[in-house]
């Protein structure tokens, strides 16, 4: 953890909670052990949706749906969520979810590897949202920030590694040894990169929010 285990299960339990359907969602990925964002970063979505307002929105990485769903839910009027995923066994799953919240015309599923999706798409993106494999964000940046609008908010989810990105290369398992290097080489574009003003914040497992500076 990277805060207080008990700081975290206080302010968690402040929530007042998501739609049924949501709760559903959320109980059968912990269940059977498929990702979800945690309790503190459904809450900092929800407070960005509200605040920010972002009418088009792409997400890298759905896995079952539940932050799709969470964005598509507390977003503005005429939110549109763009959604990428390239694991073949959870894309059913996320379609049928989609359906079952009647959200099938609010969110676009698309299926295959988001290196190469993401050279498709045109955008302007209000929000980018990063929530797929840790490793590949360094290399999903360039892209992520063509199409995404001046102005526009980059939030990446899972940045701190359960604290491991402070350790040193060596005391990190070496299996891990190469996610550890690029999410510090990340973290580090994503806080001095001209284009971009980012903070870091201890929420959840970490997370970036890095506004795309609008030229002079």
């Amino acid at each position: 953890m990277i805060i207080d285990e008990r700081m975290t299960a206080y302010i968690d339990s402040l929530d007042r909670g998501n739609t049924p359907f949501l709760n559903e969602i959320e109980k059968y990925a912990l269940e059977n052990q498929i990702p979800v964002v945690r309790k503190s970063m459904q809450s900092l979505l929800k407070f960005l949706m509200a605040f920010f307002k972002p009418v088009a929105v792409l997400e890298v990485g759905t896995a079952i749906g539940f932050s799709s769903l969470l964005m598509s839910e507390y977003g503005p009027p005429g939110c549109h969520v763009t959604t990428i995923e390239k694991y073949e066994k959870r894309i059913p799953a996320a379609r049928e979810n989609f359906r079952r919240a009647g959200k099938e015309a609010q969110i676009t599923l698309l299926e295959g590897d988001a290196a190469e999706i993401l050279k498709t798409l045109p955008g302007p993106y209000d929000m980018i949202f990063m929530d797929a494999a840790k490793g590949q964000y360094i290399h999903f940046l360039p892209e992520v920030l063509r199409i995404l609008r001046p102005g526009g908010l980059l939030v990446s989810d899972n940045v701190l590694q359960d604290g491991d990105v402070v350790q040193s290369r060596f005391a990190v398992q070496r299996r891990n040894r190469t996610i550890h290097a690029r999410m510090r080489e990340y973290l580090y574009e994503l806080k001095h990169h001209p284009q971009l003003e980012t903070a870091v914040l201890p929420v959840g497992d970490g997370v970036t929010l890095s506004v795309k500076i609008e030229k002079a």
